[in-house]
């Protein structure tokens, strides 16, 4: 029970490194980046509101169609750039001891990942978030979030001084109160810097985000207006990817694959001339499709 209820602190952390795709291109010349977003349910596919109670008992064991779902959210990574992920499985008895995290990296090639745990429970669960990326990062920040434990943002800068591009992707409370504390957090963290990316399952819809929130000084954009939630009969848009006005926006889709309870949104962006190759150095030769 002790490590269940060990303090968690901010941290400055170093990715984790898959050696073997490690080969780089450098910035495309375009300057575009794919972003994804996705609550992926531990790899738990929900088609009903039924199967949150018939299929509950998937978040305390393994079950065979979890390698399968996984394999189907891996395929879907490797036009992409960087990935937020939320509701990862950091290597306990649900998931076959399986970290998530980096068997996502592994599936979509990504060199840079990192595991964000939340709430330990030990063999019976790592809630986690987690982080894939194509570029190198120059620091990131493990930050706990106000409020009850269990959840938690990572903070990505690439490059240093004002043209730096930070990047935070987070899992938010449910509960309003609780929510605006973190976001008083999340505003205090990327105040300081012009080129910003929030990513994530915040629960909430945009316009609580953009006019009522902590947030609402900084002239966020929230491109994606499609719902995400349930991602069978999307109703709610939860899911969010919100960028600062000097990042130029492409290309927004909310992906119709509902493997979890959520729907994935990606957005691509194009990178002020600003942040140079000197800044994002090292892009794997993924492939980079478009947007249907």
């Amino acid at each position: 029970m002790r490590r269940w209820k060990t303090e968690r602190i901010v941290g400055l952390h170093d990715p984790q490194v898959n050696e073997h795709h490690l080969a780089s291109t450098g910035l495309p010349a375009d300057q575009r980046l794919r972003l994804l977003s996705f609550n992926i349910q531990v790899g738990i596919s929900t088609e009903r509101y039924r199967h949150y109670l018939t299929r509950s008992w998937q978040h305390l064991l393994p079950h065979t169609g979890r390698s399968g779902n996984l394999q189907k959210i891996g395929d879907l990574l490797g036009d992409f750039d960087l990935v937020a992920l939320q509701e990862a499985d950091g290597g306990s008895l649900r998931s076959g001891y399986v970290n998530q995290v980096e068997h996502l990296a592994h599936l979509g090639a990504f060199p840079y990942w990192y595991q964000q745990l939340n709430r330990n429970l030990g063999r019976l669960a790592q809630h986690s978030n987690g982080v894939l990326s194509r570029l190198k990062p120059w620091a990131i920040e493990d930050h706990p979030l106000p409020g009850p434990k269990g959840r938690g943002a990572i903070l990505l800068r690439f490059g240093e001084g004002p043209e730096a591009l930070v990047v935070v992707m987070m899992h938010l409370a449910l509960g309003a109160r609780v929510r605006s504390l973190q976001l008083a957090y999340i505003r205090d963290l990327i105040g300081g810097y012009k080129h910003q990316v929030l990513m994530g399952d915040m629960n909430t819809h945009a316009s609580d985000l953009l006019q009522h929130s902590p947030l609402r000084d900084l002239g966020l954009l929230a491109p994606q207006l499609e719902a995400t939630f349930p991602s069978w009969r999307p109703q709610r848009c939860l899911d969010h990817i919100l960028l600062s006005p000097t990042l130029t926006l492409e290309k927004v889709e909310v992906l119709a694959q509902p493997i979890s309870d959520h729907l994935p949104v990606a957005v691509e962006i194009r990178l002020p001339g600003s942040l140079t190759a000197d800044a994002l150095p090292a892009l794997s030769p993924a492939p980079r499709g478009t947007p249907e």
